[in-house]
């Protein structure tokens, strides 16, 4: 099933109360740690581009990439609405084929989960790497593994309005870290009949150490490992998991099996 399909004409209204704003603040709180005032950035899974916007709002120079061509259609009409124009990459994470290098890759909203063997995250991590400009900053966050068996463990949510209403159930997987999403959306339709569509989201996570050795691996400093939008260290009970790693140019790169 193509991820997103659907999801992506009712994602905004869906995910209305996340915690955007809270991200833009931490990413700022970064560069401005970093002494980064005007970095050019690649965000990466930029879904319907909300944090992009807000990027570009502010004054970055931003631009976004993701697989869904649906995502990047809303992304496209929502930064141009203020006469933005970045550029929006239909690509993959794993081998990204920019045309030029980044100052800063950001890949927030637990994107990097969707990635589900260690192998894809070492490959993406390379390809950071890669287009990351000599001591770039690459910035991500993931859940963590107490979350996803947890909190996320048999999850249930519902949601009514009158034009759209859903369903999202969570469950995990035999696969340690690993976490079905089963969404059912209910579209209310011209007529007034409702159209259901249904979606399978699978995200996995891994321990903070993994993610770790996998930057060093590519070539990166590790420089900061946080929890829950603060610069406090991640403790048992965190909840997200945030990286900040460096593009250091003299260490060697490992090539992935």
């Amino acid at each position: 099933m193509k991820t997103y399909s659907a999801f992506a004409g009712v994602y905004d209204r869906l995910m209305e109360d996340a915690p955007y704003k809270m991200w833009v603040d931490w990413l700022t709180q970064v560069f401005q740690k970093q002494c980064e005032s005007s970095p050019v950035i690649l965000d990466v899974g930029c879904g319907t581009g909300t944090i992009l916007y807000s990027l570009l709002q502010a004054g970055y120079n931003a631009h976004g990439l993701d697989m869904s061509e649906d995502m990047l259609s809303i992304a496209k009409a929502k930064t141009e609405q203020e006469g933005h124009k970045p550029l929006l990459l239909h690509q993959d994470m794993r081998n990204i084929q920019a045309g030029g290098n980044y100052d800063s890759i950001v890949v927030l909203c637990d994107s990097l989960n969707y990635l589900l063997e260690e192998n894809d995250v070492r490959t993406a991590f390379q390809s950071f790497y890669t287009h990351l400009n000599e001591g770039g900053t690459l910035i991500f966050d993931v859940h963590s593994l107490d979350y996803v068996e947890n909190v996320l463990h048999d999850f249930s949510f519902a949601d009514a309005a009158d034009d759209v209403s859903y369903i999202w159930n969570s469950f995990p997987t035999e696969e340690k870290g690993e976490v079905e999403h089963e969404l059912s959306f209910f579209i209310k339709q011209q007529k007034g009949h409702y159209e259901r569509h249904d979606e399978l989201h699978v995200q996995k996570t891994f321990p903070i150490t993994v993610y770790q050795t996998f930057l060093e691996e590519a070539g990166f400093d590790v420089t900061g490992i946080y929890a829950d939008f603060s610069f406090e260290e991640p403790v048992e009970n965190s909840e997200r998991i945030f990286f900040v790693a460096k593009k250091d140019c003299t260490n060697s790169k490992k090539e992935v099996n």
